[in-house]
């Protein structure tokens, strides 16, 4: 067990037995995820900053199987969304088996207010009454209720380093909540970053590390903002006649102007590749393919999109 780090590059580390031992080292790399020991104990040697906010909604996954013949039961190129303002369901697909994996975000007083078969096969056949048939009554109940509603945490800290001793890197340094699917980009992105660095400043810790915590920390805390700011808009916003058009504007301008109107979506997706950084991003709109689960809007091609520009449905 880690149980301090020394400016003087000396770590004291804790045995099961309760004997502690200290070693020397060149450099702590933390990438211990959202409850990070490193972290923990960098906060107890430098004036680190840190914040960390629980949302009010856990989440909990099942499964759509294949076909008979293995096939997938529902469309497989789209992120299937089934939006309900204050809680959602997705629906990502699964290559290997065809299966698809279907996560319910929702309040965590709303899953307890689930306490046995009759309410949950109420809840559903309320609220998402077309999913039922795809997850199959038997399925939906045993894992429903041998599933524990897991939290869902956004962490921001600064700086990222101690001195040139230590840093901190993916979860550890900016936990975010999975609405944008990057925070595993994040961590890669981390670490190329890191390495560009590192060939700058000529393997010297001392300057490399406080680079990283200068060029990192900006754009780490405009993503975490970003995927809090989907939440909002997969689960409320994709439900109102005004996202729709919206949408359906932003796809048409990007149509005839690829140049110069790109999508919100679409810009987070080229800056997690050319490493241009987040922070530059401004909060506009999303684009990617859809299945919306309420009004059956479906994306289709530029020019289907284009045309059906104001030929919504409600």
């Amino acid at each position: 067990m880690l149980e301090g780090i020394s400016m003087f590059k000396m770590l004291l580390l804790s045995s099961s037995h309760g004997d502690n031992v200290t070693v020397s080292y060149d450099l702590i790399v933390g990438c211990d995820g959202a409850h990070s020991a490193v972290r923990r104990q960098m906060m107890k040697s430098t004036l680190l900053n840190y914040s960390q906010e629980y949302i009010p909604h856990g989440y909990i996954e099942m499964s759509i199987p294949a076909t008979k013949d293995g096939q997938f039961l529902i469309e497989e190129n789209y992120l299937h969304i089934w939006p309900r303002n204050t809680f959602m369901m997705i629906g990502l697909p699964n290559t290997e088996d065809h299966t698809f994996v279907i996560t319910l975000f929702m309040p965590f007083v709303k899953y307890e207010s689930i306490q046995n078969e009759h309410d949950l096969l109420t809840f559903f056949e309320t609220e998402f009454p077309t999913a039922v048939p795809l997850l199959g009554r038997e399925n939906l109940v045993k894992t429903f209720f041998s599933t524990k509603p897991l939290p869902v945490i956004t962490v921001k800290c600064s700086p990222y380093h101690i001195g040139d001793a230590a840093v901190i890197m993916g979860d550890a340094a900016h936990a975010m909540v999975p609405f944008y699917g990057q925070g595993m980009n994040c961590g890669f992105e981390d670490c190329l970053v890191f390495e560009s660095i590192l060939d700058q400043c000529g393997d010297d810790f001392a300057k490399a590390l406080p680079e990283f915590t200068r060029l990192r920390n900006d754009d780490a805390k405009a993503i975490c903002d970003l995927a809090m700011y989907n939440y909002i808009e997969m689960r409320a916003s994709v439900n109102t006649r005004l996202f729709l058009v919206r949408k359906k504007l932003d796809n048409a301008l990007n149509w005839l102007l690829p140049q110069i109107w790109i999508p919100l979506y679409t810009t987070v997706l080229l800056v997690v590749v050319s490493l241009t950084g987040f922070a530059t991003l401004t909060l506009a709109t999303s684009t990617v393919w859809l299945r919306f689960h309420s009004s059956e809007i479906l994306s289709g091609s530029w020019m289907q999109q284009l045309s059906a520009l104001f030929q919504l449905k409600t």
